[in-house]
């Protein structure tokens, strides 16, 4: 086998290494445009798990590579004059150039034959190779000749970035967090051999335009970079090495393979630095392309069994480096919370790392911040068991006071009939009632016949339906402290469809009424054309809100809630995708919002003043040309000022060629912009299952309540099992009923909270830090 490597960088060489350590005979040549000795960067980072992986592939390398790495265990958070530290991370840093050197070396020990100064213009070169692996970076000439095969889509993220190093001698990983005359700004160091630190400045794009530093020399800008981080530097002077402003370009490929070649490492994506990814993700990519090839020489097998197997972990890993990056660009938004509180957010930005890894990770840590936290709550005048993790303090909301705060998130049951209740929603509602969490949400209820999504989505137009729902009320309120709220909602142009299971969103096959949105613009090809809305028509749909309005106050609902999302009646004129009106309710996002808040006042009105509102909204449309984060942020004030004490974060829905990103709690950044920016009160859902999560959230100050769906579905004592878990004892919480329970769950949870932190503790990587008597 023939295999020609374009690119001298970690990853290139070290499926060299693996390649020619498995099979000698191979022809192996790695062409690297730069000399021997050069490279641009300072340090590497690596975890211990990735040094392990590097260890069980090959030991020589490892062991040349673990014996020049600097090792930290601990991570500081500087928040202008204040610190606070966060200990067992496991984070190891070496000099690019050594890592490089030491690559080398093993290399052509193992008679790779690799050639400097070799500038590669054409994968032509290598017609008669049968491999060739593109790694030869960011800026890869493989690539970008074939970029419409690779499906190359490279962008500018919004913060500007600046590598550099100093002779300062860190003991633990740094983050330099500073409020600038400019603005907030950061400084990523670390130490990574002796005497030598990597230190890279970063700007939120706002900083950078007022510091005015793209004008400037490199001389300049790294003296005013000295001035500031003078006393972090502690008189070392900062270092340069090409050290040019740059925002950092996410590069992803719809394809990694076309024909014989192959991508790795930068040039097949890119993560940002700020959860230290890039080289172990090359490397681990190297290791995955050698484990393809391990189990078939068949050049288009192996290329083809390597995207399959890799391809999950890399976009898993970049999604979180994105995440990670947007916290970064966002961090105006969380300057100014308590030195705790910031901390934990810094940990927990990419959402790999959570409360409960935390905890493991630095018992006294997570303490620190507890006890802010429960300072926060009583000083606010709430309340919080001694001990217990945040999604125990209690939450008020004008006179409503949540127990806790977990919400049962709103879901469709499609089990009405003529919009009035049946059997199914006594007992679907009642089982959450009892199950431990402060608040629960009714589905999407709605204002007419003509409001309803399905045929057998629920009502509240007719006093008879006030009363059926007042029987599930008033067995919350008998049985339980928890508040149970009313959501209205209008379907809009995606009403009159089968039920969930029968096609969602499909037509029904016979007796579609007439639908209304914003605009005639249908849903899908096979819907409804919508009749757009008339201001009389308007008129006559607020009256229906104020009804149904009045109906949950006489039902003894503590909350309503108005449904602005998920492109329904309101929310289709919120969004330029689905509202492409030219009068007074079309254009600029102030008119989009008209009828939504006419709506909102109305019910502002009809409900009683000591009873809050909530609005759903959907913060992004998840397409090209939706609803901007400025026109989000526009429209949430207006729901504040319109009376709307919290605002429950969605996104998406809008429209069917929507491309959303999900993962784990992924509407949590949406939140998090819309609770700090608007100063209001959030609630959060979306891929959040565990009470982890929901005290991660809680804690970094992303929401201040926190709905769950699906995992009620599956259990509905999700709450009293997590205060087992916790060893919270919840008297009023669990029904007088269960209190023998109550007892046993406790015991019982301790003893697996236990056996899982044992566990998680064995599974940890070990250090492969050379003890005193290894060297």
């Amino acid at each position: 086998m023939k295999v020609s490597i374009v690119g001298g960088g970690p990853g290139g060489l070290y499926f060299a290494i693996l390649a020619k350590k498995a099979w000698p005979d191979w022809d192996i040549a790695v062409y690297e445009r730069n000399r021997p000795d050069d490279t641009f960067g300072f340090g590497v980072v690596f975890s211990d798990e990735t040094l392990g992986f590097l260890n069980d592939y090959d030991s020589p390398s490892y062991e040349a590579i673990r014996r020049r790495f600097a090792y930290w265990d601990d991570v500081d958070i500087h928040y202008d004059e204040e610190v606070l530290r966060s200990a067992g991370n496991g984070f190891c840093g070496c000099s690019r150039l050594t890592l490089l050197q030491l690559l080398q070396q093993r290399a052509e020990e193992l008679g790779v034959d690799v050639r400097f100064e070799v500038e590669v213009t054409d994968a032509a070169q290598f017609a008669d190779s049968d491999l060739i692996v593109a790694a030869d970076g960011i800026a890869s000439v493989i690539r970008d000749q074939r970029k419409e095969a690779f499906g190359t889509d490279v962008q500018l993220m919004n913060n500007y970035f600046c590598w550099l190093g100093s002779t300062r001698e860190l003991d633990a990983f740094k983050y330099f967090f500073r409020m600038t005359k400019h603005g907030p700004m950061v400084m990523h160091s670390y130490q990574y051999e002796p005497g030598m630190s990597t230190w890279i400045a970063e700007l939120p794009a706002a900083t950078m335009e007022k510091s005015g530093f793209l004008e400037q020399s490199e001389e300049q800008y790294v003296a005013e970079l000295e001035r500031l981080y003078n006393r972090e530097l502690e008189g070392h002077r900062l270092i340069t090495n090409r050290s040019i402003w740059r925002q950092f370009p996410r590069v992803k490929n719809a394809s990694w393979v076309d024909g014989n070649i192959v991508l790795i490492g930068d040039a097949q994506h890119t993560a940002h630095f700020s959860i230290g990814s890039g080289t172990k993700l090359a490397m681990e990519s190297s290791i995955a392309l050698f484990e393809a090839f391990r189990k078939t020489h068949v050049v288009d097998d192996a290329l083809q069994l390597f995207e399959e197997t890799r391809r999950d972990p890399v976009e898993i890993t970049q999604h979180a480096a994105e995440v990670s990056l947007a916290w970064f660009e966002n961090l105006f938004d969380h300057w100014g919370q308590p030195l705790e509180q910031f901390a934990f957010g810094v940990m927990s930005r990419s959402k790999q790392i959570t409360y409960e890894n935390l905890m493991l990770r630095d018992a006294s840590f997570v303490e620190k911040c507890d006890r802010r936290f429960e300072q926060h709550i009583a000083d606010s005048g709430l309340r919080k068991p001694p001990g217990a993790p945040p999604m125990f303090a209690t939450l008020r909301l004008r006179d409503m006071e949540l127990e806790n705060r977990v919400s049962v998130s709103s879901m469709a049951q499609y089990s009405a009939v003529d919009g009035n209740l049946t059997p199914w929603h006594r007992i679907h509602y009642s089982k959450f009632a009892t199950g431990g969490a402060g608040l629960v949400c009714t589905e999407m209820t709605c204002p007419s016949p003509q409001g309803r999504i399905t045929p057998g989505c629920t009502g509240l137009w007719n006093e008879q339906q006030a009363e059926d729902w007042r029987e599930i009320v008033d067995f919350t309120h008998d049985n339980s402290p928890a508040k149970i709220c009313m959501q209205i909602g209008h379907s809009g142009r995606k009403g009159s469809t089968k039920l969930g299971w029968e096609g969602i969103d499909q037509p029904l096959d016979e007796g579609n009424w007439p639908v209304v949105s914003a605009s005639p613009l249908k849903y899908l090809d096979v819907s409804q054309t919508p009749e757009e809305l008339s201001e009389e028509q308007m008129s006559r749909i607020v009256d229906e809100f104020a009804r149904s309005v009045a109906l949950a106050e006489m039902a003894g609902f503590d909350m309503i809630e108005a449904h602005c999302a998920h492109g329904y009646l309101l929310a289709s004129f919120i969004s330029p995708l689905t509202n492409k009106r030219s009068d007074r309710f079309g254009g600029s996002i102030e008119n989009r919002m008209r009828f939504p808040l006419a709506v909102i006042e109305r019910m502002r009105k009809e409900w009683p003043q000591h009873k809050p509102l909530s609005a759903r909204l959907s913060a992004t449309d998840w397409a090209p040309g939706g609803l901007s984060e400025e026109d989000l942020i526009a429209a949430c004030h207006m729901l504040k000022r319109a009376g709307v004490d919290i605002i429950n974060v969605s996104t998406g829905q809008t429209v069917s060629f929507e491309e959303p990103v999900y993962g784990r709690m992924y509407q949590v950044p949406f939140s998090d912009k819309v609770r700090h920016r608007v100063d209001i009160p959030t609630t959060v859902a979306g891929n959040i299952y565990t009470a982890d999560q929901v005290n991660t959230i809680l804690m970094a100050g992303r929401a201040d309540l926190i709905a769950l769906a699906r995992p009620h579905l599956t259990n509905p004592n999700f709450t009293l099992d997590a205060g087992a878990w916790y060893g919270v004892e919840q008297d009023a919480i669990w029904p007088k009923q269960y209190h023998s329970a109550m007892f046993q769950a406790v015991r019982l949870g301790e003893k697996d909270r236990q056996e899982w932190n044992d566990m998680k503790r064995a599974l940890k990587p070990p250090t492969h830090e050379v003890k005193q008597e290894e060297r």
